[in-house]
């Protein structure tokens, strides 16, 4: 393995300790290790260890806790490979923050969301917690920012108990908050005025099943989306069914979508609280629930973080920086307000 040696950096005192491990399969072991050893090259910029490769086999050397990870992840890595999974740079990625936290077993190859002949898996703690959170609650509320996964999961799942045959339908809604007044000027009939605001869930669907088999379930009925007025009335029963974008219904909005809920259904809500486009002084529908609702048994309540962020690596930075940001100026007017209140006193 050509590659530049380095010097593992451990923490004073820190037990060094090197390892070897062998993986049966050559063909395995090379996708293991990734193009030009580039998954190898992750864990070990990430884990601070040196690994070299040689064969099928890896001798890793660095502080032994390091290096106790790295095999870890590595053995984890080939269990799926064995049972015909694909790895790529984001699974490593989710096996690091997974080895992250010591009183967590690492993701195994049966774990995740089987759909479409492939296996959608959790790449955050916080997203294995949200899709037990599914598997075991029959009303799930997933709150945080853009990019962790949590309306792409929710659908993951309900194709996987659609398919299945666990329910007869999906139902995937979210408020058309954003057409406010101008909806009625747009071009169409009512679902092409709609259809705009609920393009990312006919995305995610279109990812987990093929386009053709997706069309012929929606004109079925098998599938339905709709905008969250047309839930009004009803009773979901033998469904999945998701609201998206939350954070953008009414306390009145969310009591009614909530009560729609049937026999043999699951419901999922996702939301984030830093994006709400309601009208000024217009409480969120999804803090009311959050806070109305959280000691209801039955229910489970989710709050992914930064952290979690899976999208590009730059998503999570510029979610960091937003909300750096957004504490500065809550420290600045909570500064501000003391400081007046000091003046005040004083006069």
């Amino acid at each position: 393995m050509s590659r530049t040696s380095r010097s593992a950096t451990r923490s004073k005192g820190a037990e060094a300790t090197t390892r070897k491990k062998t993986f049966q399969k050559n063909a395995l072991a090379i996708a293991l290790f990734g193009s030009h050893h580039s998954h190898l090259t992750q864990i070990e910029n990430s884990l601070k260890v040196n690994i070299h490769a040689r064969g099928n086999e890896v001798t890793i050397g660095g502080d032994a806790e390091q290096v106790a990870r790295a095999i870890g992840i590595l053995e984890a890595l080939y269990q799926r490979l064995e049972k015909g999974q694909d790895i790529d740079q984001p699974e490593v990625e989710a096996m690091l923050r997974f080895s992250a936290e010591p009183e967590r077993s690492l993701p195994g190859s049966d774990s995740g969301v089987s759909i479409r002949n492939r296996v959608v898996t959790a790449r955050t703690p916080t997203q294995a917690d949200y899709l037990r959170a599914i598997d075991e609650s029959e009303l799930v509320f997933a709150e945080g920012p853009a990019g962790t996964g949590k309306t792409y999961l929710a659908v993951a799942k309900a194709v996987e108990r659609l398919v299945r045959g666990d329910v007869e339908r999906i139902i995937l809604s979210r408020p058309a908050v954003e057409a406010g007044e101008q909806l009625g000027f747009l071009p169409g009939d009512m679902r092409e005025k709609v259809d705009p605001y609920l393009r990312p869930l006919y995305d995610a669907l279109n990812d987990m099943m093929p386009g053709q088999q997706v069309q012929k379930r929606l004109e079925s009925g098998e599938i339905e989306v709709a905008p969250l007025a047309f839930m009004r009335g009803r009773t979901l029963a033998n469904a999945f069914v998701i609201l998206d974008e939350a954070q953008n219904t009414t306390a009145v909005q969310m009591k009614m979508f909530l009560t729609r809920l049937g026999e043999n259904s699951r419901m999922v809500i996702t939301g984030d609280l830093s994006q709400v486009d309601l009208p000024r002084g217009t409480r969120s529908g999804l803090r009311d629930a959050r806070e109305a609702l959280a000691d209801v048994e039955g229910i489970r309540f989710l709050r992914f973080q930064e952290t979690d962020v899976v999208r590009h690596a730059l998503v999570g930075r510029i979610v960091h920086a937003y909300n750096s940001l957004e504490k500065m100026r809550g420290a600045g007017a909570q500064y501000k307000n003391e400081k007046n209140a000091a003046e005040e006193n004083e006069t």
